[in-house]
């Protein structure tokens, strides 16, 4: 998938994927709410709208309040590559978001996963 191709994802089509991974891990949509907020500065109410309105990733993260300046801080691989070395802006957000929904499937703490 090419860079123009992740950021057209629906960003509604993948929350509930998000949501049912943490589930399955035995997490709270709660907490993927939480690490979603804190990486987009999206309020609650912002989000849950977000949930249910076609928006793609490029204009979920364009919309997004502030990404939050501990999100240089994400570092590790998903799909193969580094999340620290990727150069398009929107593509590095979009797998730090995947980077931290991994972190919470695999049982992180969430004082870790949101680098306090």
């Amino acid at each position: 998938m090419t860079t123009r191709d992740i950021s057209k994802l629906l960003f509604t089509t993948v929350y509930p994927l998000y949501v049912q991974k943490a589930e399955r891990k035995h997490r709270t949509r709660e907490e993927v709410d939480t690490i979603i907020c804190w990486l987009t500065g999206y309020s609650r109410d912002q989000l849950r709208h977000h949930t249910v309105v076609n928006i793609d990733f490029q204009s979920f993260f364009d919309l997004a309040p502030a990404i939050h300046p501990n999100s240089s801080q994400i570092k590790g691989v998903v799909c193969g590559i580094r999340v620290e070395d990727i150069q398009d802006p929107i593509t590095q957000k979009i797998r730090y978001l995947d980077k931290l929904m991994d972190e919470l499937a695999k049982g992180k703490s969430m004082d870790k996963i949101l680098r306090q």
